[in-house]
C-alpha cells in the first residue's frame, strides 16, 4: 500500500466527489497537546486527534509509555473522528510526521485506507494551500474497525529476534548507547539491537527521504529486503515513523509496541555502548 500523499495530491484528492477524512495528529515529547497549535491553523476540516489519549492506553508502567490502545478504545475515537466505514484517510502533524506515523500505523493496523502527508502542515502552507482556523467537530461515525493487521511483537520475541533477523533501534545515539536517558528507569539497548535514528528518515523540511535514498539507508544497517526486521523507539511512537520509512523503502517490519519504556520496566538484560 501507498504511504503517502503530497500536497499536490492531497488538494486534487479534496476536490473529488470522495474526498479523504483529514485527521491532525499535533504531538511532540515537549508539547504532547497540539490542540493550541491545531486551532491556529489547520487543514480545511481535519479533525485534531490527541496521541496519548486516542492513540496510546495508560496503564501498567511495564507496558511501556504509550501501549496500543485497546480495539474499543481506538474504534471509539475513530468514530469521534467522525470516520465511516470505507473512508480514506490522511494523517499529518507539524513535520515531521512522527505523530502523523502513529495514527498511520493504528489505523493501518485497523483496516484502514490512509496515507500519510508528507512533510505535514508545513508542506501544505509552503504550497500555499488554504488553512483554517478554529476546531473541528464532525458529525460521530459509524466505523467498524479490525484489528491485528500489522504484525507486532512482545519483549520475549524482541529478545531472540537479532538471532535470526535485525533489530532496529529508532531513539538518538546517545540514549541507545545509554550515554543519557531522560524518559526511563534504566539506559541503554536491547542486546543485539541496532541503532537507526528515527531524524534519519527525512531531510531538512521534514518531508520523508526518497525510496531509493531511505533503500540505500537501511541496507547499510543490514536491514536489506527479504531480511527479517522489527523496529522500537522510546514508547512505540517513533518506531512508527521507521516502520513507514521501511515500507517506503520495500522492507517490511514489525513493531515491539512496548519498546524501551516497557523493557526498563522489566529488570531485562541492557546492553550498552555502541
Amino acid at each position: 500500500m501507498t504511504v503517502l500523499i503530497s500536497p499536490a495530491e492531497l488538494a486534487s484528492a479534496l476536490a473529488s466527489p470522495a474526498p479523504p477524512r483529514l485527521l491532525d495528529v499535533r504531538w511532540a515529547l515537549a508539547q504532547p497537546n497540539g490542540e493550541a497549535e491545531h486551532a491556529e491553523g489547520h487543514l480545511p476540516g481535519a479533525v485534531y486527534v490527541d496521541l496519548d489519549t486516542e492513540l496510546a492506553d495508560i496503564g501498567d508502567p511495564r507496558e511501556g509509555r504509550h501501549p496500543l490502545p485497546t480495539p474499543e478504545v481506538f474504534q471509539a475515537a475513530a468514530r469521534r473522528w467522525g470516520l465511516n466505514d470505507g473512508d480514506a484517510v490522511v494523517v499529518y502533524d507539524g513535520g515531521p510526521s512522527f505523530g502523523a506515523a502513529r495514527a498511520w500505523w493504528l489505523l493501518r493496523h485497523a483496516g484502514v485506507d490512509v496515507r500519510i502527508l508528507d512533510g505535514g502542515y508545513a508542506a501544505w502552507v509552503l504550497a500555499g494551500l488554504p488553512v483554517e482556523t478554529g476546531t473541528v467537530a464532525p458529525a460521530p461515525g459509524t466505523v467498524t474497525l479490525g484489528w491485528g493487521l500489522m504484525p507486532v511483537v512482545e519483549a520475549d520475541d524482541a529478545a531472540a529476534w537479532p538471532a535470526r533477523g535485525i533489530l532496529l533501534d529508532a531513539r538518538a545515539p546517545e540514549r541507545f548507547r545509554g550515554d543519557v536517558e531522560p524518559m526511563d528507569p534504566v539506559a541503554g539497548h536491547i542486546p543485539g539491537a541496532v541503532n537507526a535514528p528515527t531524524t534519519g528518515n527525512a531531510g531538512g523540511t521534514g518531508a520523508f527521504l526518497s525510496g531509493a535514498e531511505l533503500e540505500a539507508r537501511f541496507a547499510g544497517l543490514g536491514a536489506a529486503p527479504g531480511a527479517e526486521v522489527a523496529v522500537y523507539c522510546g514508547s512505540g511512537v517513533t518506531a512508527a515513523h521507521q516502520i513507514a520509512a521501511l515500507e517506503i523503502a520495500g522492507i517490511p517490519a514489525t513493531l515491539y509496541p512496548g519498546s524501551w519504556s516497557a523493557w526498563a520496566h522489566q529488570g531485562l538484560p541492557v546492553a550498552t555502548g555502541e
